[in-house]
């Protein structure tokens, strides 16, 4: 047994590792991405036999994982929260099916919102989908359970959900790592019905998938991850979950021996446990890292009517951001640290919103979608979509007017024009655009709407640290005309602000066009310079080896 200090993102990726996978699926977001960059860097660096790749998007990723455990064979898929959206009918669906060689997703959530929309809680998904979810209190637990979510994924033929969040997915901590096992022989279903979900079939796997939840009931009951701790009858009690121990600990120290304290660490709750907790508790405070989902369990089984409960619906705990000690503190009548009690602190604290890098090729588009809307395209509104580009809804440029979710610049864009806005105007990046943009510029391409959409092509996915783009350049220009759109008006120019004149030009010219038009902005991201060029020569040598590049012959080795 070797010991190591490991990122939770990385005590993950090493026990999936560990556990003998041999594949690993992801598309990049904040916090997950250092899971799938993990076992990429050790995968190369130990010369092992497992596939990996950064996948179109979730969707994609997971239907590829599926494959994999359809053969037998043991495969993580990692992202972050919102990814599972884009994930869902493949989730909702394997959830059914079930699982032949081991499948575990690592959803890492944000609450606070650090880098996403949103602060929506993964374990909603897999109480939805009827499946295990695991939530580590630790860097350790999300080495050792992530090595045991292989195992039961195995033994009952069901995915298995684990659970990270910011705090744990961000921070170093000891972890102790087990012997690496062999991966599983190549082993194909055995009733291809099981994956083939017709009515029929789905029908009989969907029974079974609900004759399963007595087992998991009891097998979350045994868990010594949900270890209950009873000091005493008539003491106040605490059902605390996940990371949130380790607030609770700061928060309250020897205090908290004073307490009845359930932690929980594994889904479905032990409902044993809990009646256990209340029978021996005067009041109930849960405290939980995201929704209330524990606390709403605990209220649908009628358990408020017995005791006092606290928790984020009764207001007691915070509803929104992160968990805190310091929050915790304010939960038990506790004194927070004096740093906080500082009058007005909130005034005095300057926020420092995050920026475009300087020389970013974003920002001299932005320059020029400004200079369109004041110039040519007055009273229009830009449809912004999820990147580094985002940002240029703040100041200095103020030039997009919406950001909801990846890829819908581009719809958006569409039901602005049917609103009656014409021109009506998106931006998404290259990245954004082959993940899920492709599919609302097929709707564009079928009608001709009156859309102008700008791709930001940095040849990189830059926000989440440079992973590769899908496609790139004359690529990006091929797809889009294979998607429907006249190559006439597709426009190619490049963000300097020595070309402002000749690309106000062009986009005048399209301007004009009463249909759909395409100006790509392709400049490399200045940040990974290096990393791009790579890419590139990566990609040329797979096509030059598979025949496909202008001046190979065909039979190059």
């Amino acid at each position: 047994m070797t010991r190591e200090i490991l990122l939770g993102d990385e005590a993950v990726a090493r026990g999936a590792i560990d556990t003998g996978i041999s594949a690993a699926y992801a598309y990049p977001g904040t916090p997950s991405t250092e899971i799938f960059e993990t076992i990429q860097g050790y995968v190369k660096q130990h010369q092992l036999d497992v596939r990996g790749l950064w996948s179109t998007n979730e969707k994609v990723a997971l239907e590829e994982a599926i494959g994999i455990s359809y053969c037998g064979k043991r495969v993580l898929v990692a992202m972050k929260h919102v990814g599972l959206n884009v994930a869902a009918d493949p989730f909702m669906n394997v959830a059914v099916s079930g699982a032949w060689g081991g499948l575990v997703l690592a959803v890492a959530d944000d609450p606070s919102m650090h880098s996403s929309q949103n602060e929506q809680d993964s374990r909603y998904f897999a109480d939805f989908a009827q499946v295990p979810c695991f939530e580590p209190a630790d860097q350790q637990q999300a080495y050792d359970l992530t090595r045991e979510a292989f195992d039961l994924s195995e033994k009952l033929r069901v995915p298995v959900l684990l659970r990270l969040v910011t705090r744990l997915a961000h921070s170093r901590a000891l972890v102790s790592l087990g012997e690496r096992r062999p991966q599983n022989a190549t082993r194909y279903v055995e009733d291809p019905g099981l994956f083939t979900l017709i009515p029929s079939n789905a029908r009989r796997a969907y029974a079974q998938l609900v004759d399963k939840q007595a087992g998991l009931q009891q097998y979350a009951e045994q868990h010594p991850g949900n270890a209950l701790t009873l000091r005493g009858a008539g003491q106040p009690g605490i059902l605390v979950s996940g990371v949130a121990w380790n607030y609770l600990r700061e928060a309250l120290g020897e205090t908290l021996d004073g307490f009845n304290v359930l932690r929980v660490g594994v889904y479905p709750l032990p409902v044993k446990k809990v009646r256990a907790l209340l029978d021996h508790s005067s009041e109930l405070t849960i405290v939980e890292e995201g929704y209330p989902f524990i606390e709403r369990f605990v209220s649908a089984l009628g358990l408020f009517r017995e005791k006092p409960v606290h928790g984020k619906m009764t207001g007691h705990v915070p509803r929104t951001g992160e968990l805190s000690p310091d929050a915790l503190r304010r939960t038990f009548g506790l004194a927070v640290a004096p740093s906080l009690q500082v009058d007005r602190l909130e005034t005095l604290l300057a926020p420092r919103p995050p920026r475009l890098c300087d020389g970013c090729p974003h920002g001299d588009s932005y320059r020029l979608i400004n200079d369109v809307v004041h110039e040519l395209a007055k009273d229009t509104r830009v449809m912004g979509d999820i990147g580094c580009y985002a940002l240029g809804y703040l100041k200095p440029y103020q030039a997009i007017h919406s950001c909801i979710c990846m890829g819908s610049s581009i719809g958006m864009a569409i039901g602005a024009a049917h609103a009656g806005i014409s021109p009506s105007l998106c931006v998404i990046g290259d990245g954004t655009f082959t993940h899920s943009g492709m599919t609302a510029l097929l709707d564009a391409a079928r009608d001709d709407i009156n859309i102008k959409v700008f791709i930001l092509d940095n040849s990189i996915v830059a926000m989440t640290g440079g992973q590769p783009s899908s496609l790139s350049d004359e690529e990006l220009v091929d797809l889009v005309a294979g998607l429907g759109v006249q190559r006439s008006h597709i426009r190619v120019i490049t963000p300097l602000p020595n070309k402002r004149t000749e690309n106000l030009a062009v986009v005048g010219e399209e301007l004009s066009h009463a249909g759909l038009s395409v100006i790509i902005a392709r400049r490399a991201c200045v940040v990974y310079a290096k990393e791009i060029k790579q890419q590139q020569r990566e990609r040329e040598a797979a096509h030059h080896h598979a025949g496909d590049c202008a001046d190979c012959p065909g039979n190059c080795p």
